[in-house]
């Protein structure tokens, strides 16, 4: 009992040391799925579950937290809930890392809107909502960007600040739609142990 105890001291320790400045992350919720792998896996006793969040090269490593987990939540309410924590940030931040992420921290609250659309699509079989919410996003992203560079192209040569503006705006612009067409074209900007694809060449590189 007293081993135990000691582990969850540590633990506690080590989760304060590792809080961000910023704790709330863009997408890593309580709520979400690595999470909710997390909390089945915990009260099965297997660690099976988790193990698809995270490298082969990082299995080692969840494994003997989870271990370590396992025994301090038998320590009583408080150490459970301690340990469960603990659990659930560090398996977050090692599937971060996979991604070649920065850890944040995990956000008490549900995923963002978009986030939530596709994980119901995926329980419906449908994804057509999240295409068409998608679609008009994008269309109105493009549509501003466009109408504001052709707005200060007419003003272009009228001086050098003129000018200036036109290129900021036309910078955006193709860098929003070259971003856009590379995603949809399949570059994935997260890949577990890969990194992020560079730009093809004869791209801007403004």
């Amino acid at each position: 009992m007293k081993r135990n105890l000691v582990i969850v001291a540590a633990m506690l320790a080590a989760l304060l040391m590792a809080m961000p400045a910023h704790v709330w992350a863009h997408c890593d919720t309580l709520d979400g799925p690595v999470v909710s792998s997390a909390k089945i896996a915990l009260e099965k006793g297997d660690v099976t579950p988790v193990l698809k969040w995270v490298r082969n090269s990082d299995e080692k490593e969840i494994k003997e937290i989870f271990q370590k987990t396992l025994a301090a939540r038998k320590s009583g309410p408080e150490a459970k809930e301690i340990a469960d924590r603990y659990f659930f940030e560090t398996l977050v931040r090692i599937h971060r890392a996979g991604e070649g992420a920065p850890y944040t921290g995990l956000k008490a609250g549900p995923a963002e809107p978009i986030i939530a659309a596709v994980d119901k699509a995926l329980d419906t079989g449908s994804i057509d909502k999240v295409v068409k919410h998608v679609n008009t996003n994008v269309s109105e992203g493009i549509q501003k960007r466009f109408q504001e560079t052709l707005e200060r192209k007419k003003h272009a040569n009228d001086n050098v600040a003129a000018g200036r503006k036109f290129v900021e705006a036309y910078v955006d612009l193709t860098h929003y739609v070259e971003r856009l067409f590379n995603d949809a074209g399949g570059q994935a900007v997260h890949s577990h142990g890969a990194t992020e694809e560079k730009a093809p060449k004869g791209g801007h590189e403004h």
